[in-house]
């Protein structure tokens, strides 16, 4: 969270511009494709393949990330009390758009006593989907928004589709080198995103982003995305009670279902905003801050919940009440 600041701080004081920024593109590009090469090598494609048990689970998932977010954000530039501006309102519609993350759905499902194996499969799902669903509806949802055409979706396949692809491939000569060295690669997984992030911010705050994220904007889009992120709590766990998901399970389903990937979300706006991406991805930005926050405040809760005694099977205190899952039998 402070390097993703920071790197917005320093997007905003020294943008790169002219010969500088198309260096940055390419490096982004490069930065990008390692990134996706790195996620299909370390895949364990058996692991997920054994994860296919958890349909209720993985299904909850996927439609609260492709069904209820872009319905939700749909409904947001009708129900928004203060009027977004336009890149700002297409933004959040993109941030419905964008998959689950793996990371911070892992780590925070792991922390609260959750389902991790399924987190990390539902997780990948997401992701996996996304590479093709996010394209499909930010074209049909976003329209004239997007620079998406046969070569876009070429240059998401490229870019994406193929390192992943290439990864997989590898994986059984790479994987166990990989695993052993996840200190070493974590720079790089967070180097990728905070180039992406300036890269991005440096072409916003060219095209003039200050003027449009004024303070009165910004405490609407707060609000639209707090609304957001409580709306998608509140559908996993009634969605968890409604399948007869057990504790562990539901935690991963609210966890998984609420997050979106600041991973994937950010490559993919370059390959479909181009140079407008700095102005969308904003809410996709804050957005990932406030899941981090929340998500952490909800897995102390409920960590400290089974710390305390409760029984194996009975329901974190959050999850109480109308959107809570009932006691495995």
């Amino acid at each position: 969270m402070a390097a993703l600041a920071g790197t917005v701080g320093l997007a905003a004081l020294f943008p790169v511009s002219g010969a500088s920024a198309r260096v940055a593109e390419v490096a982004c590009d490069l930065a990008v494709a390692l990134l996706f090469f790195l996620y299909g090598a370390r895949l364990s494609t058996r692991e997920t393949l054994a994860g296919l048990r958890h349909l209720r689970l993985h299904g909850l998932v996927v439609a609260t990330t492709f069904v209820l977010f872009p319905l939700l954000g749909v409904a947001t530039a009708l129900l928004t009390p203060v009027p977004l501006t336009g890149p700002l309102q297409t933004g959040v519609l993109f941030l419905c758009l964008v998959p689950s993350t793996v990371q911070s759905s892992v780590a925070l499902t792991g922390a609260a006593g959750g389902n991790v194996p399924a987190a990390i499969c539902a997780g990948t799902y997401s992701s996996l989907a996304g590479l093709v669903l996010t394209p499909a509806l930010a074209a049909w949802l976003l329209g004239s928004h997007t620079e998406l055409s046969a070569d876009g979706l070429l240059r998401i396949g490229l870019q994406l589709l193929a390192p992943f692809l290439l990864g997989q491939v590898l994986r059984p000569w790479l994987g166990g080198p990989l695993s052993r060295h996840k200190r070493v690669l974590t720079p790089v997984d967070r180097g990728s995103i905070l180039l992406v992030v300036y890269t991005a911010f440096s072409a916003a705050v060219s095209q003039g982003i200050w003027g449009l994220a004024t303070p009165l904007a910004l405490l609407g889009l707060l609000a639209v995305l707090l609304a957001l992120l409580a709306a998608a709590l509140a559908a996993t766990g009634l969605g968890a009670r409604l399948l007869g998901l057990d504790r562990s399970a539901t935690v991963a389903a609210v966890l998984c279902g609420s997050q979106k990937s600041l991973a994937n979300g950010l490559p993919m706006a370059t390959v479909l905003f181009g140079a407008q991406a700095g102005l969308m991805v904003l809410p996709l930005m804050l957005y990932h801050q406030l899941q981090l926050i929340v998500g952490t405040v909800l897995a102390g809760r409920w960590s400290r919940a089974a710390a305390g005694g409760a029984a194996p099977g009975s329901v974190p205190p959050a999850l109480t009440g109308p959107g809570a899952p009932p006691a495995p039998g």
